[in-house]
């Protein structure tokens, strides 16, 4: 399995311009079995759903299922989205290139910035299967949540999608290998670069890391690029085989209080 991150710039609000920029990303970079973008990649981080929010279903997917079948490469991305009068989620989505798509809503809204007040949250964990991979979604502050993300035997690879600011990087750096060390499992972790609308900057920080926590490979800083790397599933199989801690971790429940 090939995987492609896609680091790029974002254009507040401005859908087709961040479409065409990510689709020229992608033209430029072929080969990958599965592209995936940043956190709400049409529009940026935006605190005024009622005014950047589609429709489920709306052009950033369409286009999504689109390139999917173009390129014969699943994509993976988080969108605005309007469920429902008035109710907005922060909406992950897995797209294949036969037309499947699996759909998460972030659980972890983002109270620093008032997400929680303007997005409703997700409480169901989504795994996305692929060409026999297993892909837990995940967006942006889910990644300081480790129990959400505790693996139970149930995938392989864990996906971030983020808008994360350069000024906590350091945390995006070190929970990208925590999760992949303590879930024995692949980690893609794919922010953004540039500015937005509320005067955050990003510098990237994109990375693919392996099981042990080791970064395979990592997207230069502030570069709107693409960088691939090859999910070996057999070497994790062995890996938790061999060291099988996965076996020995709590049992636990999760009380969903949101």
């Amino acid at each position: 399995m090939r995987v492609g991150i896609v680091q790029m710039q974002l254009k507040a609000r401005d859908v087709q311009e961040n479409i065409c920029r990510a689709d020229a990303l992608i033209d430029a970079h072929p080969g990958a079995d599965l592209y995936v973008l940043p956190e709400m990649f049409s529009t940026g981080f935006d605190m005024e759903p009622d005014q950047c929010a589609e429709p489920a279903g709306g052009p950033s997917v369409q286009w999504m299922i689109a390139k999917a079948q173009e390129t014969g490469a699943a994509l993976c991305a988080s969108v605005a989205t309007a469920v429902e009068l008035f109710t907005f989620t922060n909406r992950m989505y897995f797209v294949t290139p036969e037309g499947d798509v699996s759909v998460y809503d972030k659980r972890h809204l983002f109270s620093y910035s008032d997400e929680d007040q303007h997005y409703t949250a997700g409480n169901r964990r989504v795994v996305a299967t692929y060409k026999g991979v297993r892909f837990l979604l995940e967006v942006c502050y889910d990644l300081r949540f480790p129990v959400w993300s505790r693996c139970l035997d149930d995938y392989d690879v864990i996906i971030y999608v983020a808008n994360w600011p350069t000024k906590r990087r350091n945390a995006w750096d070190t929970l990208l290998r925590a999760r992949a060390v303590e879930n024995q499992a692949w980690v893609v972790g794919v922010n953004r670069v540039g500015e937005d609308q509320l005067e955050c900057v990003y510098n990237g920080g994109s990375a693919i890391v392996d099981a042990y926590g080791r970064t395979v490979v990592e997207a230069p800083d502030d570069e709107e690029t693409v960088v691939m790397a090859d999910i070996d599933m057999q070497k994790l199989a062995e890996y938790r085989a061999k060291f099988p801690s996965l076996g020995d971790s709590d049992r636990f429940e999760i009380i969903d209080n949101l």
